[in-house]
């Protein structure tokens, strides 16, 4: 028997599939890359924006073909866009057999064994549920790097995410537990680790108390050959000051802070139903950058939001010109269904919506390229990644301040002897809009 899989959407999710993967193998189901050689395949979605819904039927769709073409027996279709529109999918896409939901991972081996017996089935189990050391996983990121998923579900209530209705409500691991499964990877050769959450600074609420993500890095810290740490997704309200402090003493914590703004209007966030305002928000950068030397900071923002008007735009340009951020993510709202702002007055037109996304990314662009630029000379540690398929002797990596996935890399020349996972001394010798040129010095 063998599987396809097709993850789709955030780290979160692919943390999601991985254990999904480990099930199945643990289960004797062989795993394959290739679709027509499936049995059984399987999508994890994504439901979060309109485009990312649309990718996921999109998938799923054109995986159905293999039911004709290729070995495919059955088709299932998991994650966040199965969690949210269950029935519907089952309903008006006879190709899918089964809906696993957010909650019914660890039930992807019945899914199978159902649909393999002909039935169509929707499965689902609580949503406030995580996996924990013990799970089978089977990591699909390089060797060398993992992502850890801290806690799962979101106690925040934007008023344009759904991200709430298809998780539910925040369940964090324990640190024991996550410092077992860190201590594990270490042993086998992972060097960088990316905590993730909906939202990472409120990790630990729930079963200590009190937000207690510096708890958890004090001890992640102590785990022989992690070299970084990286913490994604953390929110302003908890960004507090033992956490700064702690990035900026610890050589293992990534100078980098994820930053999801959503927007720099008072009126918008309030409408958001966000707790920021612009003053809170500016104090606090201006505190991280005071505190953590040569941080790098990388935020994303919504345009488009319902009622915003042409002034509540601009501010938010004036702010992103103001503050020139290391690395900024722009999205046009989407209006989801269930969410405060579905109903919300005045939405806006989407033309007006993408005018004013190519004008933040354009000016993005040449801060980040100012910023790129600023930094010749500089001398950082790159973890490398692999080699330029065209120029061999050309290889990319990232520094602390490069997410993987989300942001660029910094390639390296006239190196020929570097493999993956190593970690070299390089010298930046160009900066562009997004990566980074350099020279090895070690």
């Amino acid at each position: 028997m063998k599987a396809g899989f097709v993850s789709l959407g955030c780290a979160k999710n692919l943390v999601d599939t991985e254990v999904m993967l480990g099930i199945m193998q643990k289960n004797g189901i062989e795993l394959t890359n290739n679709p027509a050689d499936a049995d059984i395949l399987i999508v994890n979605t994504c439901a979060f924006i309109t485009s990312a819904k649309e990718e996921s039927i999109t998938t799923v769709l054109n995986l159905s073909d293999y039911k004709e073409s290729g070995k495919c027996r059955s088709l299932i279709v998991a994650g966040c866009l199965g969690q949210r529109y269950r029935q519907e999918l089952l309903d008006e896409m006879p190709e899918v057999d089964a809906i696993v939901g957010t909650g019914a991972w660890n039930r992807i081996i019945e899914a199978i064994n159902e649909t393999l017996r002909g039935r169509r089935v929707i499965l689902l189990g609580e949503k406030e549920i995580i996996y924990d050391a013990k799970t089978p996983r089977i990591r699909t990121t390089p060797d060398y790097t993992a992502y850890i998923k801290i806690a799962e579900g979101c106690n925040n209530r934007c008023s344009f995410c759904a991200i709430p209705l298809i998780r539910g409500r925040q369940i964090s691991r324990s640190i024991e537990d996550i410092c077992d499964e860190v201590a594990m990877l270490g042993e086998r050769g992972v060097k960088e680790i990316n905590l993730i959450a909906q939202d990472t600074t409120n990790y630990g609420r729930d079963i200590y108390g009190k937000a207690s993500l510096p708890e958890l890095l004090r001890e992640l810290v102590k785990i022989p050959h992690i070299r970084r740490i990286r913490i994604l997704y953390t929110y302003p309200k908890n960004f507090t000051d033992e956490l700064i402090d702690l990035i900026a003493a610890e050589p293992k914590i990534c100078k980098y802070v994820d930053l999801p703004l959503q927007h720099a209007d008072n009126n918008v966030l309030k409408r958001m139903h966000r707790p920021d305002t612009r003053e809170s928000i500016e104090k606090l950068l201006k505190k991280i950058r005071e505190r953590i030397p040569d941080v790098a900071i990388r935020s994303s923002f919504i345009v488009g939001f319902p009622g915003e008007t042409e002034e509540e735009f601009q501010n938010l340009k004036n702010f992103i010109e103001e503050q020139r951020l290391d690395k900024v993510g722009i999205f046009v709202y989407s209006r989801e269904e269930d969410t405060p702002a579905f109903d919300m007055e005045d939405q806006i037109l989407e033309e007006v919506a993408q005018e004013r996304y190519h004008e933040l990314m354009s000016i993005q662009s040449l801060i980040s390229q100012e910023i790129n630029e600023s930094l010749e000379g500089k001398e950082f540690d790159v973890l490398v990644e692999g080699r330029d398929e065209e120029i061999p002797e050309v290889i990319a990596g990232r520094s602390y301040r490069e997410a993987p996935e989300v942001d660029g890399q910094v390639y390296v020349e006239g190196d020929l002897k570097s493999r993956p996972g190593d970690i070299i001394k390089v010298r930046v010798t160009a900066g562009f809009a997004y990566d980074l040129a350099a020279e090895r010095i070690d």
